[in-house]
């Protein structure tokens, strides 16, 4: 019984590294046991697809908390657009002095990761450690207008043959904020206003959108391992495709937490600046820059959710956070 509520407490307080591993773990059993791989073909593509209902739902009960007042851009918001931007050239600056294609694959996937927006999922990791979720929502609503004014610029100089217009780049971001952000915060907002015992009743249910970003996480990690397994790299120049992340992730992070300390949200900014959506990341490499890149947003992903995962224990056990 002891063990059993020892196991019960480390998954509770790990969930995301769990959530990692498992995923992980169950798309190595899938693709590597023959039997159970005509199974994992035909249920992988189902669970990608269930990834935008559940950071609709989760978005949505997480917007509940949002007071319509609180919605206001902050100074931060722009500031840490301008780092972004400023990341995202030095990288193009960088590849294209690069006359070596190894070095400038690495510098792509320095690109891809800077360049990246937000996560959808920021404002639940936000929520946990106890940040502004509506600073972090507005937050949102700039940085995907914002790279869709940044992506048709970059992307030309970053790849020559990447034939992206301002238009088409309106239009993805458009469509993923739209379904993902937008509607689910009009109907938390509808819901505050005219179904308030619904609303009350749903903030009981204090970890509920974490538990479905966990979930999604372990799909994502199986999308992350098909990458990186199947990289058609390996050695020292894979090698640096894993570590590159790891170092971008903590840069990025601590840069948000630095200049969000100002301005009295390093939470916010942190995840603002740090946790990117990497699944847009790996689809735009994949789509217009050296497919090979497409590793680092790959490996991003399980960093920036280790960084998530050792705040969520800190705050756990402190009750606040160091940094």
């Amino acid at each position: 019984m002891a063990l059993s509520m020892r196991i019960i407490k480390f998954i509770k307080q790990w969930t995301l590294l769990c959530s990692i591993v498992f995923g992980s773990l169950v798309y190595l059993l899938f693709t590597h046991i023959e039997v159970l791989t005509p199974f994992g073909d035909f249920i992988g593509p189902k669970l990608v697809m269930v990834l935008p209902i559940n950071i609709f739902l989760m978005l949505y009960v997480t917007f509940c908390k949002i007071q319509m007042n609180d919605l206001t851009p902050r100074k931060w918001h722009f500031i840490l657009q301008g780092i972004r931007t400023l990341l995202a050239a030095l990288s193009v600056l960088s590849a294209n002095l690069c006359t070596n294609p190894t070095y400038k694959l690495l510098w792509e996937g320095v690109f891809i990761c800077a360049i990246c927006p937000t996560a959808a999922a920021a404002p639940v990791i936000v929520d946990k450690l106890g940040g502004n979720i509506a600073s972090l929502t507005i937050y949102l609503l700039i940085a995907n207008g914002f790279t869709s004014i940044i992506i048709p610029l970059f992307f030309p100089l970053m790849e020559k043959g990447a034939n992206i217009t301002f238009a088409m780049a309106a239009w993805l971001v458009l469509q993923r904020v739209l379904m993902v952000l937008i509607i689910p915060l009009c109907l938390a907002l509808l819901s505050r206003k005219h179904l308030p015992k619904f609303v009350t009743w749903l903030k009981t249910k204090r970890n509920l959108a974490f538990y479905l970003w966990s979930f999604n996480l372990s799909i994502i990690m199986g999308l992350a391992m098909q990458n990186i397994l199947h990289a058609p790299v390996s050695g020292w120049v894979l090698t640096a495709l894993c570590i590159i992340p790891l170092i971008l992730a903590v840069v990025q992070f601590s840069i948000g937490k630095l200049v969000g300390h100002r301005y009295g949200d390093s939470i916010g900014a942190g995840q603002a600046l740090g946790q990117k959506n990497t699944v847009v990341g790996i689809w735009l490499t994949l789509s217009f820059l050296n497919p090979y890149a497409a590793i680092a947003p790959c490996v991003y992903v399980i960093w920036q959710n280790i960084i998530n995962a050792v705040q969520l224990w800190y705050k756990d056990k402190y009750g606040y956070l160091k940094w």
